[in-house]
């Protein structure tokens, strides 16, 4: 990748009236790297997405904040020379002033005093937090899912956020961490739940058919309390990350080009971005890389589940709510998958039980509460 000063030299001989050739010539460049950069819009600035790089003290974090808390609790303070003393003995090769700057750069002092780093609150494979990141002026969302324990994250550009959508995003995300985590936590959207307390405290009415995929992958949904939202603040955080180190960024580097953002070229972009950067790099308060704690979750992750079809006909009459006064209210469609006609022989029974009630419609659609 050229700099930005040769970019603008080549920008400025073309402009002199020079061919393609004897820009290359004087440069000691090829032809084609001329063409490449000929073609790109006035005021490109090369970017070179570089990947995190580990440090030598990288390692040996989590027990830099091991003595830095002990010191805390027994109200005594520890110097960088005695901590390099301490993990030079455990294999660190570098220096002490390498050492003082990573210290710093992560703040690790000002943060164990006021009590910012607490950590792995999250048992491994336990809990996934889902959320949706609306991008409002480019006709996309975007589904985050951040494990709690090694906040590795998954991340996919789409359309709309219907329920078929969050179910295909939920399988996608189940693929790329290599299992199903334990648990799904999630805010009030409607395809999770559609009304809370409904059986008693903590007891939410939900949604008949993500209660089924959740079922069918064997996970358990817990939905977070209204009005906070440090309840998720994992996902939250990675959210604030995503916007403006990731889609801000894109969108102007795509906009330099007189290219826009679109599904295709965000979800290719934000793949990349997961696994050469957002789970690779130092993790503000695990103080490690996502990818690698993730080695500890994979073998406690339930497995990858069947393919998922839909909700089969004969849990229907289990989830239809025969209510009075919810029978003239609005009432979703419930989806049903394609399946051979047999299936559909229970049904015959509860078909007569339900038309006097309303719940089935004169065309012959069956709806639910």
């Amino acid at each position: 990748m050229l700099k930005k000063g040769e970019v603008k030299m080549i920008k400025k001989l073309l402009n002199d009236g020079l061919s393609k050739s004897e820009v290359a010539r004087r440069l000691g460049m090829s032809r084609n790297t001329i063409r490449k950069y000929a073609n790109k819009p006035d005021g490109y600035i090369p970017i070179k997405d570089v990947p995190p790089k580990e440090t030598s003290v990288d390692k040996f974090l989590p027990h830099i904040v091991s003595m830095l808390e002990t010191a805390k609790k027994e109200n005594v303070y520890i110097p960088t020379t005695a901590i390099y003393d301490n993990i030079k003995e455990l294999g660190y090769k570098g220096s002490v002033r390498w050492l003082s700057i990573i210290i710093n750069r992560h703040d690790l002092r000002q943060r164990i005093l006021q009590e910012e780093l607490v950590r792995f609150e999250t048992a491994p494979a336990h809990q996934m937090q889902v959320d949706w990141v609306e991008f409002p002026k480019d006709n996309l969302s975007a589904f985050v899912a951040t494990l709690g324990y090694s906040r590795t994250s998954y991340v996919e550009y789409v359309k709309d956020e219907s329920l078929d959508t969050l179910i295909q995003c939920h399988l996608n995300a189940f693929s790329y961490f290599g299992g199903v985590p334990h648990e799904g936590l999630y805010d009030n959207m409607k395809t999770v739940i559609i009304k809370r307390n409904v059986y008693g405290n903590g007891k939410h009415k939900l949604n008949p058919l993500f209660a089924d995929f959740a079922k069918h992958c064997g996970f358990k949904i817990k939905v977070c309390r209204p009005y906070r939202a440090k309840t998720k603040g994992k996902v939250e955080r990675f959210n604030h990350y995503l916007r403006y180190s990731f889609h801000n960024s894109l969108k102007v580097r795509l906009s330099m080009k007189n290219m826009e953002l679109n599904i295709a070229n965000a979800n290719s972009e934000v793949l990349k971005w997961l696994n050469n950067k957002a789970n690779k790099r130092i993790h503000s308060t695990t103080l490690s890389q996502p990818f690698k704690l993730l080695q500890d979750e994979i073998p406690l992750f339930l497995s990858l589940p069947r393919p998922y079809k839909g909700i089969h006909p004969k849990n229907i009459s289990d989830i239809i709510v025969v209510d009075a006064k919810l029978v003239n209210k609005d009432i979703p469609r419930l989806t049903i998958a394609h399946r051979d006609l047999q299936d559909y022989d229970m049904l015959i029974p509860v078909f007569y039980l339900l038309l006097p009630l309303g719940i089935i419609n004169t065309s012959g659609a069956i709806l639910c509460a």
